[in-house]
């Protein structure tokens, strides 16, 4: 296969979201900048600069590094402490991928980069094999729902017989990810050396008893589902993110419903119900920035013109008559706690979900995951930073959610500090632990 691709992909390469993870010092940035250099998608100064700092810090090589870690901290220390967005392309596919950071501190990015990824680079040092933060990785993605993985054995090229290394950490990995609930066929592992580009973009000598693709050539052809949230097997999800009614001579009496639409498809005549009031009333225009629209599909931003004057604010959510959900106050979610106070019973925080954002205090926790010994405890005293559980809320006005399995963007939520608008915890409507074989623990 050529690496000779060029930085524009043809207007019908499918797009795919992946994310890197992995522990700190595993080499995810190396990796994300041999990516954009082997696809050409940096420039020549770029290039050039990154040379010159390499050399300054007295290497022989280029640090590809360097094209990832733009902030000056991250520069200094030589690790990643924010998700990065990069964008390349070859002539198979887009990609848009968050590099997230390795250290335990920063689960919250990882969880953030993740969110929306349809593939995930889980990344291990083949001289320290799956260790427990690639467990907790592990852990997150698959209670995030992400339907495809790769494991990068990085730094293949500094152990003694790497076939059998390699063979160990795969049948280890395998062991765990057939546990969390993905299927052999949705999982690769692949030796490489990010460092000197073996297997990243075609085939390495290095690696004889690998006959895989390369990550690259995985990347093209991996078969993905261009919506991995689950909002095709729904109707329409649109949360009102913003009232416009422009009350000019041109506009007097326009009123539209601005959003971005999280789930199925909305045409002029459809008839609608507007959550949590009830109200039924018809669409009679889609507008845009370009003009009207005859249809409108999942992830398109659009104003929605109604055919009644309907009491509509921000965070409302306008659904489908046929499978429209219940508005609830109390339910049951899984939640991975990004703050450094422990969380209780009884707590008062704010929920925002969609678009709307209200008061919630926590009743019960119902069960902490051990995501290293995969059992699930009953009844934990509280979740401390990083922890995964289960617990009950209940919320100040009724929000009309899906669970989580469903749909991603319309059963997830966060919770923020009233105080300080921290984000506090990542949450999951449902028991998304069912999902992963778990034991009881006590």
């Amino acid at each position: 296969m050529s690496a000779e691709w060029s930085l524009r992909s043809e207007p019908s390469a499918q797009l795919l979201r992946l994310a890197t993870a992995g522990s700190v010092d595993d080499g995810k940035s190396t990796l994300v900048g041999r990516l954009l250099y082997d696809t050409k998608s940096v420039l020549a100064d770029q290039i050039d600069a990154v040379t010159r700092a390499s050399v300054d810090k007295g290497l022989a090589t280029p640090d590809l590094s360097l094209l990832v870690d733009g902030l000056r901290a991250e520069r200094e220390q030589g690790i990643t402490i924010d998700v990065a967005y990069r964008y390349f392309a070859t002539p198979q596919r887009s990609f848009v991928l968050a590099d997230t950071p390795g250290h335990v501190q920063y689960t919250r990015n990882t969880v953030s980069g993740a969110s929306t990824a349809q593939l995930v680079i889980l990344l291990v040092d083949a001289r320290k094999g799956v260790i427990e933060q690639t467990r907790r990785h592990a852990a997150v993605l698959a209670l995030l729902g992400v339907p495809k993985l790769v494991l990068a054995v990085n730094k293949i090229d500094l152990v003694d017989d790497a076939e059998s290394v390699f063979a160990e950490i795969s049948a280890e990995f395998n062991g765990l990810t057939r546990t969390l609930g993905w299927s052999d066929d949705d999982v690769l592992e692949i030796p490489v050396s990010a460092l000197h580009g073996d297997n990243i973009a075609t085939r390495s000598d290095s690696t004889p008893y690998y006959r895989g693709p390369s990550l690259i050539e995985h990347l093209e052809s991996v078969p993905v589902d261009a919506d991995s949230t689950g909002s095709h097997t729904l109707g329409l999800r649109f949360p009102v993110q913003y009232v416009i009614r422009p009350r000019t001579a041109d506009y007097p009496d326009y009123r539209g419903y601005a959003g971005q639409i999280a789930a199925g498809a909305v045409a002029p005549g459809d008839e609608v119900v507007v959550l949590p009031s009830g109200i039924r009333t018809t669409v009679e225009r889609i507008d845009t920035p370009d003009g009207e629209l005859a249809v409108a599909q999942t992830g398109r931003s659009v104003t929605l013109i109604l055919a009644d004057d309907v009491d509509i604010s921000r965070g409302d959510i306008i659904t489908s008559v046929a499978d429209a959900p219940e508005p609830i106050d109390t339910f049951d979610a899984t939640v991975c706690w990004l703050g450094d106070k422990p969380l209780h019973p009884g707590a008062r925080l704010l929920l925002k979900h969609g678009t709307r954002t209200t008061q919630a205090i926590v009743g019960s926790l119902l069960e902490r995951f051990d995501e290293q010994r995969l059992i699930a405890a009953p009844n934990p005293e509280a979740l401390a930073l990083n922890d995964i559980g289960r617990i009950s809320l209940r919320v100040a006005e009724p929000i009309a959610v899906d669970d989580y399995r469903v749909n991603r963007h319309t059963g997830s939520f966060l919770l923020i500090d009233p105080a300080g608008g921290n984000t506090l915890a990542a949450g999951l409507v449902g028991d998304v632990l069912s999902a992963v074989e778990v034991g009881t623990g006590v």
